[in-house]
């Protein structure tokens, strides 16, 4: 029968340091090959047996690219039928692994020349820019069923937030806004649903954005948090017909902006009472008492309170357990800058569809983490989102700017 055991030593002894685990890798891989052989012809090597169905037939050589470098494997050869190991893939050389390393080189922006000399410091011959683009068409295929998933059940909570980025469009180089929409099931857990390239700011691109959500299953749809991108607050009304929460934290940067700098601190900690309630009604009175208070020094301070009060303060009429995840597009700050950081290395996109499988790709990773983690918020809290206290809130956004 085939030796079941590698002696240690002899092969410490037939290799370098540099070349052990290579060699670890082909003993172990040959042992399982012959083992398997054997019991294909029913025999092993030089065994006389009734059993046996075929005799070996000598080797053929194939080569192995791994995280360890290039194996050389002899694969067992048959007089009759076919032998093929169920850890190789027929025609291809690359081990799974390996090509998931190339893709994720490439997802983080590292430039196919680089992608070649990781390859060769892996130990391999290297490979190709055609062979590079080969292995990344999977990408597309992953990222474009992820971004067109259907959407089951009930969203509750939408967040949408623009990372800019630089793209070649007619020989210029322009700035787009990547969207990336973020929602929480009635299960309390969160998911990346969807990804979209285009200006920011027109009432067109949001419509078209949501309403492609929607077809996809997004329903359920209670309170959207965002910046106050124009055009957008129409949009959420008319296809999603959800309530309106403007990022708390993009507020003070505008409201501040009506302050000399040394006056900031003063105003900003004034302004964070009103966020310290316990309920709406509280919040409203202290909000409208402290907006009369600036309004004497800062007139236009005043005004941008009066018209932003009940978009900032829409968070309040929803279950206290989820207010400190819904004020504000904070949740989302961490999965832009990552985006960020993977898209600086690129600096400018050739074109949108670039920018789609590059972002995409880092969205679909961020998205299989999160599910993996516990509730991003509380189930108990859902329940109350049915009651008659939320379905009363609604109004709030079309009440009579405070005097």
């Amino acid at each position: 029968m085939t030796e079941d055991r590698l002696p240690l030593a002899e092969l410490m002894a037939k290799t370098g340091d540099s070349d052990f685990l290579r060699s670890i890798a082909e003993s172990v891989l040959q042992l399982i090959m012959e083992a398997d052989v054997d019991g294909v012809i029913g025999a092993g090597r030089h065994e006389r047996s009734g059993e046996r169905t075929t005799w070996r037939n000598g080797y053929r050589d194939r080569s192995l690219d791994t995280r360890l470098g290039t194996l050389n494997l002899k694969i067992p050869k048959l007089r009759t039928g076919a032998y093929f190991p169920g850890f190789l893939e027929p025609r291809k050389t690359v081990e799974k692994a390996l090509v998931s390393v190339i893709q994720e080189a490439w997802i983080a922006g590292v430039s196919t020349r680089r992608v070649d000399e990781l390859v060769q410091a892996m130990g391999m011959t290297g490979i190709s820019k055609s062979s590079v683009s080969k292995l990344c068409k999977d990408i597309d295929e992953r990222v474009h069923a992820f971004l067109k998933r259907p959407l089951v059940g009930d969203w509750p909570y939408l967040w949408l937030d623009a990372t800019y980025l630089k793209v070649r469009e007619g020989g210029r180089i322009v700035s787009v806004a990547a969207i990336i929409a973020v929602a929480v099931n009635t299960e309390g857990k969160r998911e990346i649903v969807g990804l979209h390239i285009g200006p920011s700011e027109a009432e067109p691109f949001w419509s078209s954005f949501l309403k492609d959500l929607a077809r996809r299953g997004l329903t359920g749809v209670k309170l959207v948090i965002s910046d106050a991108h124009e055009g957008l607050k129409a949009a959420i009304t008319r296809v999603l017909g959800a309530t309106w929460q403007r990022c708390r934290v993009h507020f003070m940067r505008n409201a501040l902006a009506y302050v000399a700098k040394g006056q900031n601190t003063v105003v900003a900690a004034a302004i964070r009472q009103v966020f310290l309630q316990p309920d709406h009604a509280t919040a409203t009175q202290v909000w409208r008492q402290v907006a009369d208070q600036l309004r004497t020094r800062w007139p236009k301070l005043g005004t941008c309170m009066d018209d932003a009060e009940h978009d900032v303060l829409a968070y309040m009429t929803f279950p206290e357990q989820h207010r400190v995840k819904l004020h504000s597009t904070n949740p989302l700050e961490r999965l832009n800058k990552e985006v960020k950081r993977r898209a600086d290395v690129v600096g400018i996109f050739p074109n949108e569809d670039s920018i789609i499988r590059l972002v995409g790709a880092v969205l679909l990773e961020q998205n299989d983490e999160w599910q993996l983690q516990h509730r991003y918020m509380q189930i108990e809290g859902m329940a109350a989102l049915a009651t008659p206290m939320i379905e009363e809130a609604q109004p709030l956004q079309i009440t009579p700017k405070a005097a």
